[in-house]
């Protein structure tokens, strides 16, 4: 009576259940496990996962049931030296091994080579899985996480998980001039595992650089490369990854007029360019404007009427855009939050082209950035700090000190929890600062939170990019 009492609760988010126990010494872990089978919802008392079919974007449905199309999502991968061990959950139908499923983000056809349920260390040799359960799939060889596994007669991709954009990157240099190949190799791995780290090779200074969700993790991912690839690395200083977008709204006229014997380029475009407010949403934008969400924040509008510019050139011009926002013209950053809206232009019907019009909405994206002002946006990180109580006016003070804002602060007992909101170039060796000040007492955490725009004095002295 008291386990469906509980479950009614659990199910209805009006109970939460909690376990006291240690993974280390397997104390109450068999409880807690039991206590899942008892009180969380199986796929059964779960409403259909939705989707969408690739081909149509009509929105799928697909019921927990072994008798409907397949439907899996991958959620994690890990490299190992037979191949990648991918970890699957089963939303519908059923996943056998030895059989070819669909990758529905993608396109392309994988082999389910062994199927195994996952035990700590211990791997238990599976012939299927069905709905609601979660295993891990060798033999998968172009899938990644976030992607949709799924019957090759019945596509659907289901919602892709959405990843946090690093804020702190750092280059990397090979300690041996021979292990560059090696090194890329290595971090190829690490990225495919971890979706939150990203590298990417500096094209003006021909680095290798890292980026990441914080100081520690790239310090994580640093060692992985000494321990598991026995790779010597010289990591560089950590950059953070700051933005800048524009001041103020701008609108010009950019002529392109070269003519050097032969067919010459000409593009005349006439763009206004305008900062979009970080709390204006996708949603919001998508409905009002009529144009696409974008992750970074630009969004182009088409206001050309009668054909001033013709329809084969206006892609061309968001190109050109979009390429100019990679790097900005003052600090070097990329560029978010912009709308850029294409109001006239003209064209030559000789001279005109695709690349023409590029390179004329790049150039004016340029000069509108020298004429409307640039603002430096730097990532600020929701850091909450647990310390005893009677460091709580020390916390505060360096808080302060780091240009931060506390949100909340509580004190149960003799201990403190503070919340706040610190920018992340403040953030530097805060954990060695943190331990040393309160005699190893203290810890805290941190996830990106948003961007916030950097005082023109401090803008002054960030490094340019």
């Amino acid at each position: 009576m008291l386990r469906s009492a509980l479950r009614q609760g659990t199910l209805a988010r009006i109970v939460t259940p909690v376990f006291c126990g240690s993974a280390k010494e397997f104390h109450g872990v068999r409880l807690l496990l039991d206590a899942v089978v008892d009180y969380l919802p199986s796929p059964l008392d779960r409403p259909p996962v939705t989707g969408f079919v690739p081909a149509t974007k009509e929105k799928a449905r697909r019921r927990p049931e072994e008798a409907t199309p397949l439907s899996a999502l991958v959620f994690k991968t890990i490299s190992e030296a037979h191949g990648d061990l991918v970890f699957v959950r089963v939303y519908s139908g059923i996943l056998e091994a030895g059989t070819t499923v669909l990758n529905a983000t993608t396109g392309e056809n994988e082999r389910i080579s062994h199927i195994y349920r996952l035990m700590g260390c211990r791997r238990e040799r599976l012939d299927r899985a069905g709905p609601g359960e979660i295993v891990a799939v060798m033999g998968l060889r172009q899938t990644c996480t976030g992607q949709t596994l799924c019957a090759a007669d019945a596509p659907i991709c289901l919602e892709e998980i959405r990843f946090p954009k690093p804020v702190i990157s750092q280059s990397l240099l090979p300690a041996k001039n021979t292990d560059e190949t090696k090194l890329a190799e290595a971090l190829a791995r690490l990225v495919r595992d971890d979706p939150t780290l990203t590298k990417h090779v500096d094209r003006e200074t021909n680095e290798l650089i890292l980026s990441g969700m914080g100081e520690l993790h790239l310090e994580v991912a640093v060692h992985k490369l000494q321990r598991d690839f026995r790779l010597q690395v010289v990591p560089g200083k950590p950059m953070v990854s700051y933005r800048q977008t524009l001041s103020s709204a701008v609108e010009l006229e950019y002529r392109l007029v070269k003519q050097t014997g032969g067919r010459g380029k000409y593009a005349v475009v006439v763009m206004r360019f305008e900062p979009v407010p970080p709390t204006l949403t996708d949603e919001t934008l998508s409905d009002v404007s009529g144009i696409q969400p974008d992750p970074d924040g630009l969004y182009f509008v088409d206001s050309i009427f009668g054909g001033a510019v013709p329809r084969e050139y206006i892609p061309a011009v968001e190109r050109g855009f979009r390429e100019a926002c990679r790097k900005g013209v003052r600090f070097g950053f990329p560029c978010v939050d912009i709308k850029a809206t294409l109001l006239d232009g003209k064209a030559h019907v000789v001279d005109s082209s695709a690349q023409a019009f590029q390179l004329a909405a790049e150039e004016c994206f340029k000069q509108a950035q020298v004429k409307a002002g640039i603002t430096l946006l730097e990532p600020i990180m929701n850091v909450v700090v647990h310390a005893p109580a009677e460091f709580l006016g020390d916390l505060a003070r360096d808080i302060g000190s780091r240009r931060g804002v506390i949100r909340d602060t509580s004190i149960d007992k003799d201990r403190c929890v503070v919340a706040a909101h610190i920018p992340l170039a403040e953030l530097f060796g805060y954990t060695s600062e943190l331990r040393n000040s309160t005699g190893g007492r203290a810890s805290f955490t941190m996830e990106p939170s948003h961007y916030a725009p950097v005082s023109e004095e401090l803008a002054n002295v960030v490094p340019a990019r």
